[in-house]
């Protein structure tokens, strides 16, 4: 019954020790980060394929945004 205080039977062993809080900020982060990931694939049966589509779709609108704009160069009409 008198096993109440830590230094009287070994109570000592049972004290949990809290991590550096720089650790534990990492071990947050990369959990949040380990979430997002698994959150963003859900459903998809093959991700890399839809980076991929994704990258291409990229590739062709910076491709697009060089030509210039589609209304340069044509006819002009005047009105009068």
């Amino acid at each position: 019954m008198g096993m109440c205080l830590p230094c009287l039977g070994g109570a000592a062993e049972d004290v949990v020790e809290t991590p550096d809080p720089d650790i534990k900020r990492k071990q947050l982060a990369d959990a949040a980060l380990k979430r997002q990931m698994e959150a963003s694939n859900r459903g998809i049966k093959n991700p890399q394929s839809v980076e991929q589509k994704k990258r291409k779709k990229e590739e062709m609108e910076k491709c697009d945004m060089n030509q210039g704009p589609a209304g340069e160069g044509g006819l002009r009409w005047q009105v009068g």
